[in-house]
């Protein structure tokens, strides 16, 4: 199924958002969640485009230089999470958000898992992703591009525990492809575009 022509107004949302932003940007040589970008840096616009979506809590898990990333999370309705063994993986990162879910009093029905390297992540996409999984019936919500599903991608709580089982090697996109015949699909072209080198940051630069 696809998201074509669906427009439903997006009731009071119980949806949580959980930004990886705790990779070490190795191919990158910089972090590239400080990247200068529309004004910030590419995690201030995924802070922002989260905090303007039907999402809450809005929780950042960091990791690998986690002390000089911190500075750039000066919202102060955003939840640092760090997550010690971020070299482990995006598996170990997830664990830790949901993890840390638990913490809150009011039960969360759901979770956006998103990352910071996606320059054209909007509230728009994110909004779309809580709309599609309170209209379709279906327990996981993914992106759709580049003929491939993958985040940012909205899961039930019933999937909690097996995000938070991930092996080391795996990402959300494993859970996706694990139960296909739960996910709804929302068409998003421009999440193919990521960036993870100096070339990918150039090009990104050439189209703004």
């Amino acid at each position: 199924m696809t998201i074509a022509n669906l427009q439903v107004e997006t009731a009071e949302s119980n949806v949580a958002i959980i930004i990886l932003a705790a990779g070490a940007s190795t191919r990158m040589g910089t972090p590239k969640q400080l990247l200068p970008y529309q004004g910030g840096s590419l995690l201030h616009h995924t802070i922002e485009s989260a905090i303007a979506s039907v999402c809450k809590p809005v929780i950042v898990v960091l990791g690998a230089n986690a002390q000089h990333i911190r500075s750039e999370v000066t919202q102060p309705s955003v939840q640092v999470v760090e997550n010690p063994q971020w070299n482990l993986g995006m598996s170990a990162s997830i664990r830790s958000g949901i993890l840390s879910l638990s913490t809150y009093s009011k039960s969360v029905d759901a979770v956006v898992i998103a990352v910071c390297d996606q320059p054209f992540l909007s509230s728009e996409i994110i909004n779309l992703l809580v709309e599609a999984y309170h209209s379709s019936g279906k327990a996981i919500v993914a992106s759709q591009y580049a003929e491939t599903l993958g985040v940012p991608a909205l899961f039930s709580h019933i999937f909690f525990s097996e995000l938070a089982a991930l092996g080391e090697t795996v990402g959300a996109k494993h859970l996706i492809n694990r139960h296909l015949n739960e996910v709804f699909c929302v068409p998003f072209p421009l999440g193919a575009v990521d960036i993870d080198t100096p070339k990918d940051y150039e090009q990104l630069q050439a189209t703004i």
